[in-house]
């Protein structure tokens, strides 16, 4: 689920940047760039992520400065680069180049500076950057919260044309069977009359036809599960992998009413149902 949270504190003591995004993920993927300075603190970070966030492809993005440390900077390397110079003065003249900008190069070469270890927050430091980094967590967990309001209320409206589709296919389902026993009465009455009638072999025929035809199971077995992925959606812990186990079954039982129907009406209600069901699986990608 999409969310994101941030914070930013510039005081005397300290600039520090906090971004949390949240993206759609089936499992928990953070991606983290901390402060050298806070390195010892990021498993800590991560793991409180994966206890409030639990889903999804989370970027963790904290820029932290000391401005105490300020007097800190980065100092020359002179035998360094001095060395540099040299080889370079003595290749120009091998090659009979200008030396005019040959300091300039030696000190952008690597190593050229060396700059002093950044060193670790001090306790009351971190006390501080882990209340920002909470509250910037918990930012992106109420925008998530946000979000779910509006991604129930899509699934609930999905879950709710499933259900008037099929009070349809009830509502059409005895006018089908009419056709069908009329189909069958014709069929029967064409297959008794030929000279080599077999009543066993017609008796199996008809029982498989019958039950080939039979949706009743399929539409009981339907309503259930919609009762149950409603009644799931509004339980008050996470129940992303659940509800896609109810919309699989869902979907189960629509293919198997729309193999047996044979009928075109009941056929068309069925593609409608397909419909709102692949909306549903969409969405639940996003459900934690």
């Amino acid at each position: 689920m999409t969310g994101f949270g941030s914070i930013n504190i510039d005081n005397e003591t300290m600039n520090l940047l906090i971004e949390v995004k949240s993206l759609n993920s089936k499992g928990l993927d953070i991606f983290a760039k901390v402060s050298h300075a806070l390195a010892d603190k990021e498993i800590e970070m991560r793991n409180q992520i994966g206890k409030v966030l639990e889903r999804g492809k989370i970027n963790l993005f904290v820029l932290y400065t000391n401005k105490k440390n300020n007097t800190e900077r980065a100092v020359i390397n002179k035998d360094l680069v001095r060395q540099y110079f040299q080889d370079l003065q003595a290749t120009a003249q091998i090659v009979g180049a200008s030396e005019q900008d040959l300091f300039r190069l030696a000190i952008g070469m690597p190593d050229a500076y060396s700059t002093p270890p950044t060193a670790s927050v001090s306790e009351e430091e971190w006390r501080e950057i882990h209340q920002a980094f909470t509250t910037a967590l918990q930012k992106c967990e109420a925008f998530r919260a946000k979000e779910g309001e509006v991604l129930l209320q899509m699934l609930q409206d999905c879950t709710k044309k499933i259900a008037d589709l099929l009070a349809e296919v009830e509502k059409f389902d005895p006018e089908r069977m009419v056709n069908v026993r009329e189909r069958l009465h014709q069929q029967v009455s064409d297959f008794v009359n030929t000279e080599h009638f077999d009543a066993n072999r017609f008796e199996q025929e008809l029982v498989y036809y019958v039950e080939r035809l039979d949706i009743n199971e399929e539409k009981v077995r339907l309503k259930s599960h919609i009762n149950y992925f409603m009644e799931t959606l509004h339980e008050p812990i996470s129940n992303g992998k659940k509800l896609n186990f109810i919309s699989q079954e869902m979907g189960r039982e629509i293919n198997t009413i729309g193999s047996k129907a044979n009928d075109v009406t009941i056929q068309r209600l069925v593609v409608q149902m397909k419909d709102e069901l692949e909306k549903i699986k969409e969405q639940l990608n996003n459900v934690v």
